[in-house]
């Protein structure tokens, strides 16, 4: 299937889900999110994926169903859907995302595990590879890109506060992210050309996480 565009219905099934996020609302749109949604995110990767895949993994979309276990908000439904073209979470990730806002990329260390946090600040405490990703994050940043992620408050162990990066340091995840309204385009295949040009800006940031941070070795939980 070629990618054309995401659904007419797209936002306005995900404006739905936001005002009722229940079962029955699910069960009565799911033909909406198939094809409004879901087949266009799954056409969007497919396409994406030549370019992008080698070094990072199959692309995948999301599912769409709510870990509540452990959680206070008990909602059973994201009010988006996102995929991702990695090799493991944390070590660099090409991100996409459509809902009730609009379309949305990014790229980057969206979550770090303890072993793959030690790697990053191990990376970014050498001048060679610290210097590379504060050069790649402010021109990420020039070119309209938010900078955001978990961030301590203090300095971490066993660095000095006056370390030439520890605002770098701090971060126990750090991504770039850039978005657009809904519009025209959106159901366009102008949306192809946003995410490949933007992945494109974001690609030399993922292969830094990539080759220094890469994939957890510890089990997941």
């Amino acid at each position: 299937m070629k990618f054309t565009g995401f659904g007419e219905h797209a936002v306005d099934f995900f404006d739905g889900l936001i005002a009722d996020n229940s079962k029955p609302y699910w069960e009565d749109n799911l033909a909406v999110y198939k094809a409004d949604v879901r087949a266009p995110m799954e056409a969007l990767l497919a396409e994406l994926a030549p370019e992008f895949s080698e070094g990072f993994g199959e692309p995948k979309v999301f599912r769409p169903y709510r870990d509540v276990r452990f959680a206070k908000d008990k909602t059973l439904y994201k009010t988006h859907c996102g995929g991702v073209i990695e090799q493991g979470r944390g070590g660099g990730a090409y991100y996409v995302e459509v809902g009730p806002e609009g379309l949305r990329v990014g790229g980057g260390c969206f979550h770090l595990a303890s072993d793959q946090l030690a790697r990053f600040r191990a990376a970014v405490d050498t001048e060679l590879h610290g210097t590379a990703l504060e050069k790649l994050l402010a021109k990420l940043k020039r070119a309209g890109w938010e900078i955001n992620g978990d961030r301590l408050k203090s300095r971490p162990r066993g660095f000095a506060e006056d370390h030439p990066r520890i605002d770098l340091l701090r971060y126990r995840s750090v991504y770039a992210v850039r978005a657009w309204e809904p519009d025209d385009v959106l159901h366009e295949r102008g949306s192809l050309d946003r995410v490949r040009k933007a992945w494109r800006q974001v690609r030399a940031f993922n292969e830094w996480a990539r080759d220094r941070v890469g994939p957890s070795e510890q089990p997941r939980r």
